[in-house]
């Protein structure tokens, strides 16, 4: 062992310690790594930053503002509403649905985004079940590290063992050479969680109800006495309401309706559009009113401006929380509104939004509370479009926002260009297939394609790269040129020659396995597949056999980071909320982890021949 390879190791110890502790950023790490090797003179100037070079780091960049993209435009959230209306209040099929969706989901964006998105529907759901979260939670931690397992961009090992092939002059992985792997992992991680999910106990019920209740729409509605005044009435042809504007109506005034907002027909399907005193309606517009009056009052007004009650599931435009906000807001002191009326204001007017609810020393006023002059004080529930109950907070010379529901942060900046979001990752896809043109190219035509649609702008797609994970990739490129250059490599081909070398691929496939699963424990799955890719393809030369197999079997056990809470930022995410101990995922993980490396050993000799 030469004095570089010493060099190189003790530094490879100290990273590995560093990540280990985490008292130090993980990309710090990987730029210290950097300038040591430079200033060593283990690596040239160009060698040492070849990672900034490489296509795949772009093409994980490009991934990244793709899952915006699909956050953004309300997909993934739309996708955890489904699921929740699915489920019911079973938690077996809850259980089923969560890992099949965020595995589905998964597949094309960042796993941790995923299991971020879902962790609120997960409580709300544990919540409503009267379960603990936990027996959810490491469930949707596993279905997001599968979900790697799904297709060769859905994580960024996946794409490090690709770029490894290539480097060695060898042909990559297609998109879905991984899928068949995946989809039988997956199925067993269901099986498995279903059966072991009795061992994840959590917390008591009395705890889980304190510690995590969110404020929702259905609170506020609780609060201010707002049940069963929601309509949804549509204009029908002939309707006197045509062409009117809303002030001059005055439907407030004779029927005690408050119009929240309009469904309205644009390009063939319906969108929410805001009101204010000059809107105008068309034909087939539907309603979304807050009506004060009796159920008297309603029949009245439906047959005098032919109006059409429609159908509203769920309370109070819960199921429109992506088009429709609320929020609590006061008056600052010294306001030049106080004591003035909601109508003398002018409010729906002047702010655009709709002024649904009063509480007052704490108790919530009954009725219609437009008539009701403002006091210092008082808490006024406003509804309306999210953007300008943001704007109304943000002037700062009338009202404060005291409080905005959990819904706010499911609220979708971009949520009508949906379609285009869809159509912008089947068409990455569909580019991936084909293999004429290169995956990052096709990323970076999905990325321009989603900002000439709107489905994200320049501030939110430079804001969406996680940084610290392409510094981290890029910072740990070096360290397998540089075990190559000093012989490190062939040491390690040679330690597993002499354990499993004898005894067939097969063996050596198990050891790999193995290996992985250790460093695992202490680095990222991604520095994993940095350091473990090389390694699995010179031992492959060594034996003499194709190096496919071993390459996906590192990809494969990069992604099976399951036996602790800090192998993966997916695990680490839902620790906190599961109420995990260290232990649980031990007892959890390392039988699952197992499991894996059986599966993985009897079929990728199948699916990829020695």
């Amino acid at each position: 062992m030469n004095g570089e390879l010493i060099w190189v190791l003790c530094l490879l110890g100290i990273a590995v310690v560093l990540f280990a502790t985490g008292k130090v950023r993980m990309d710090a790490v990987a730029l210290f790594v950097i300038v040591a090797f430079i200033l060593s003179g283990t690596l040239t100037l160009s060698e040492a930053f070849s990672g900034f070079s490489d296509p795949n780091v772009i093409l994980i960049a490009a991934l990244f503002i793709i899952g915006d993209g699909l956050v953004r435009t309300g997909v993934a959230t739309n996708m955890g509403t489904w699921l929740v209306k699915m489920a019911g209040s079973s938690e077996s099929k809850m259980l089923v649905l969560l890992m099949l969706t965020a595995a589905g989901l998964g597949a094309f964006m960042s796993s941790t985004g995923v299991v971020a998105i879902f962790i609120p529907v997960v409580l709300s759901v544990s919540m409503r079940m009267q379960t603990s979260p936990s027996r959810l939670m490491m469930p949707l931690s596993f279905a997001g590290l599968i979900s790697g397992m799904m297709t060769l961009v859905a994580t960024p090992p996946n794409l490090v063992v690709n770029s490894e092939l290539l480097r060695e002059g060898l042909q990559g992985f297609g998109f879905f050479s991984v899928t068949p792997l995946g989809l039988v992992i997956l199925l067993l991680g269901i099986i498995y969680m279903l059966l072991m999910r009795f061992m994840l106990k959590g917390e008591e019920q009395g705890v889980l109800r304190d510690g995590w209740r969110h404020r929702t729409f259905r609170d506020l509605i609780k609060e201010y006495h707002l049940t069963g005044r929601a309509r949804r009435l549509a204009i029908r042809p002939g309707s006197p309401m045509i062409g009117q504007r809303l002030d001059d109506l005055r439907l407030r005034e004779r029927y005690g309706a408050n119009i929240i907002g309009v469904e309205r027909w644009r390009r063939f399907r319906r969108v929410i559009v805001n009101v204010n005193g000059v809107s105008e309606f068309r034909a087939r517009d539907v309603l979304l009113i807050d009506m004060s009056a009796a159920e008297v009052d309603l029949r009245e007004f439906c047959a005098e401006q032919l109006l059409e009650p429609m159908i509203l599931r769920g309370e109070y435009f819960s199921d429109q929380a992506l088009d429709v906000g609320m929020a609590e807001v006061t008056l600052i002191p010294d306001s030049e509104l106080t004591g003035k009326t909601v109508r003398e204001i002018g409010f729906r007017t002047r702010y655009g939004l709709n002024v649904v609810g009063l509480k007052r020393d704490g108790e919530a006023l009954e009725g219609a509370v437009t008539d009701e002059p403002l006091q210092l004080g008082d808490i006024i529930l406003v509804v309306g479009n999210w953007k300008l109950i943001s704007q109304l907070g943000s002037r700062g010379r009338d009202f404060v926002v005291l409080n905005l529901p959990v819904e706010e942060s499911a609220a979708s900046p971009a949520h009508s260009q949906a379609p285009h979001a869809i159509f912008c990752l089947v068409l990455m896809v569909a580019l991936m297939l084909t293999d004429e043109i290169p995956n990052t190219v096709a990323a970076i035509v999905a990325c321009l394609l989603m900002g000439k649609f709107r489905c994200i702008d320049a501030e939110s797609a430079y804001k969406a790269i996680h940084w610290p994970s392409i510094i981290l990739i890029v910072g740990m490129m070096p360290f397998a040129l540089a075990l190559q250059k000093t012989g490190g490599v062939d040491l390690v081909v040679k330690g597993l020659m002499d354990v499993g070398g004898g005894y067939g691929p097969h063996l050596m496939l198990i050891c790999l396995f193995m290996m992985c699963a250790l460093i695992g424990l202490f680095i990222s799955n991604t520095a994993t597949a940095v350091l473990m890719a090389p390694i699995a393809l010179a031992a492959a030369k060594s034996m003499g056999v194709s190096p496919y197999p071993f390459a996906m079997m590192v990809a494969m056990a990069a992604s099976a980071a399951f036996m602790t809470p800090v192998s993966s930022p997916v695990n680490t995410l839902v620790l906190g909320p599961g109420n995990y101990q260290f232990s649980d995922f031990v007892k959890i993980g390392v039988p699952f982890t197992l499991l894996v490396m059986v599966v993985c050993a009897l079929l990728i000799p199948v699916l990829f021949p020695f």
